[in-house]
């Protein structure tokens, strides 16, 4: 088995509930077992402004799964929550991104792990290094190093209502 790391963010509808279900789901997937979900953290929106707060959740799993079908697991369970893409970046009901592939690097045409910007973004690895601060990046350099170069403030524990 093979350790994923799942970033999860939701800025619609019930936000908290909207992450439960998603992990609920992933959790449910044959070849999916969630072994450790982070605190909810909540983090204003990165690239389009133009919308609500959101709440960010990370997951440690193990998984039998090869990227391209956890890529598809992913996908299937943003549709089945009603995600509609229509704007870039946009407001979402679900976002679930594989961050981590044990210390894999995976280049595929509709995914890359690491996810592209996860050094740049504290509302992913706030949460990725309270379920697996051992994770290391296939360069071999743990993820915990990249905490030194990004804005923390920008990340909050979610309080609830």
């Amino acid at each position: 088995m093979l350790r994923v790391i799942f970033g999860l963010g939701s800025n619609l509808g019930d936000r908290a509930a909207n992450v439960a279900e998603a992990l609920r789901l992933l959790d449910e997937c044959p070849g999916i077992k969630i072994t450790r979900v982070s605190s909810l953290y909540e983090s204003a929106p990165v690239d389009f402004l133009d919308q609500a707060d959101f709440i960010n959740a990370a997951a440690a799993a193990e998984t039998e799964l090869r990227p391209e079908d956890l890529l598809a697991v992913t996908q299937r369970i943003e549709l089945e929550m009603g995600r509609v893409k229509t704007i870039d970046k946009g407001p979402r009901v679900i976002d679930i991104d594989i961050l981590l592939y044990d210390i894999v690097e995976v280049r595929l045409p509709d995914l890359q792990v690491p996810h592209p910007r996860l050094r740049q973004r504290a509302f992913a690895l706030v949460p990725l290094l309270e379920v697996a601060a051992d994770a290391i990046f296939p360069t071999g350099e743990p993820v915990r190093w990249a905490i030194a170069d990004i804005d923390l403030d920008s990340v909050r524990l979610y309080e609830g209502c």
